[in-house]
């Protein structure tokens, strides 16, 4: 079913190869400006898919299970790319490995519970993760653009950092509800 909701999500996932590519050089200042308005607008789409589905009655099947997918995949691909440019470095690779950790493990219990017919909803903290992550990558990728400005940079990995906590908390919780359900 292919609703504007569906078509939104859809297009993060077509768009990440083109986010993907203007972070590959990392000595081009304007392919992190490129980067930066194309997650933005992904970010945009994310948000807006979601209202839409809901305040037009079209949540469907295929946009459930799609948008988390999305969101999964745009998060590990823009972590993995600042990594390799290094712009994720040092000590803040381990905020991003507890991401990506996190991001995987979720998934996979999530699909466990699914067999068991065990629906776990997104928690509010878990939403504020996202929200803290996604703010972290795009401070980090608007930090490529603005190399003279450290504090952007700094905000990037701050913010990396607190989303982490953050993942480490959900997780945990995601993680609690598994386990009553694991023979």
């Amino acid at each position: 079913m292919l609703t504007v909701p569906n078509l939104l999500t859809l297009s993060r996932i077509v768009a990440l190869p083109l986010l993907v590519a203007c972070l590959w050089w990392p000595a081009w200042a304007a392919g992190y400006w490129l980067a930066f308005a194309l997650y933005c607008l992904m970010g945009i789409t994310d948000y807006f898919d979601g209202y839409l589905a809901r305040a037009q009655g079209t949540v469907s099947k295929l946009g459930v299970f799609l948008d988390p997918i999305a969101d999964k995949i745009m998060v590990a691909a823009v972590v993995l790319m600042l990594v390799a440019t290094r712009d994720i470095e040092g000590i803040h690779l381990i905020a991003a490995l507890i991401i990506l950790l996190r991001e995987i493990a979720v998934s996979g219990l999530r699909e466990f519970l699914a067999q068991l017919q065990v629906s776990v909803p997104v928690s509010r903290l878990a939403k504020w993760k996202t929200t803290l992550q996604l703010v972290a990558l795009g401070a980090l990728i608007l930090g490529g653009a603005v190399p003279a400005e450290a504090w952007v940079k700094q905000v990037g990995l701050v913010s990396l950092w607190g989303a982490a906590v953050l993942t480490i908390v959900t997780g945990w919780d995601y993680l609690r509800v598994g386990l009553k359900h694991m023979d």
